[in-house]
């Protein structure tokens, strides 16, 4: 795998290999020879790309993210970066195929995306995977997330900035969950709601010690 520029940064990462080269087939030549400057944990320096994909594959949670993008949302980028951290199944671009992956920080390599033209085409996806899907929007008649146990299997989605979730995913949806607010905007940044949604999930069904180790 070649080194990329844009997966580099100056201030993190390890240098090249010191002494002898590791006997490890998941290991890049040239990342040992040049060093590994990409934005992943310590456990992966010096892997190669599909080695560390392959890796979170066996390790991935049950939950998707799916996300509307009818208006070239900015968050979707923060959302897929926040799926990677809470290690996703995967995540849904439900719309425009487009996005903005500038949010993202080169989490995209690393996290399965899959594009759905219509909220239809991921409720058909959802129901012949057997997955519920459940809407996190602060709308009239939503439930509170706080209260509600999450499935541990499920599709979780969220609608884009400003305009929320579509009525088409709210018909579709098993249950649509609002997230506490107590101040006096009436709803807070997609990509948050994303990471509150996702982080509740965790609490229920993650292995809080794997995530700290």
């Amino acid at each position: 795998m070649r080194v990329d520029d844009a997966d580099q940064a100056p201030t993190h990462g390890l240098g090249p290999w010191e002494g002898p080269w590791p006997e490890d087939e998941r290991l890049d030549p040239e990342l040992l020879e040049h060093g590994d400057r990409r934005n992943v944990v310590d456990r992966y320096r010096y892997w190669r790309h599909d080695a560390i994909v392959a890796d979170l594959d066996a390790r991935r949670h049950p939950f998707h993210v799916a996300i509307e993008n009818w208006q070239h949302d900015l968050n979707i980028g923060s959302v897929v970066r926040t799926a990677n951290a809470f290690l996703a199944r995967e995540v849904h671009i439900v719309g425009n195929r487009r996005w903005n992956r500038r949010g993202a920080m080169v989490t995209d390599r690393y996290q399965h995306i899959r594009h759905h033209p219509t909220v239809e085409d991921l409720a058909a996806w959802a129901v012949a995977e057997g997955l519920p899907v459940i809407g996190i929007d602060n709308l009239p008649g939503s439930v509170p997330l706080e209260t509600y146990a999450l499935p541990r299997a499920c599709v979780l989605v969220f609608g884009q900035e400003s305009v929320g979730l579509s009525d088409a995913v709210r018909e579709v949806a098993e249950a649509t969950l609002a997230i506490a607010q107590y101040g006096s905007t009436r709803s807070i940044n997609a990509g948050a709601a994303a990471a509150i949604a996702m982080h509740s999930w965790v609490r229920l069904h993650g292995d809080v010690e794997a995530g700290h180790a």
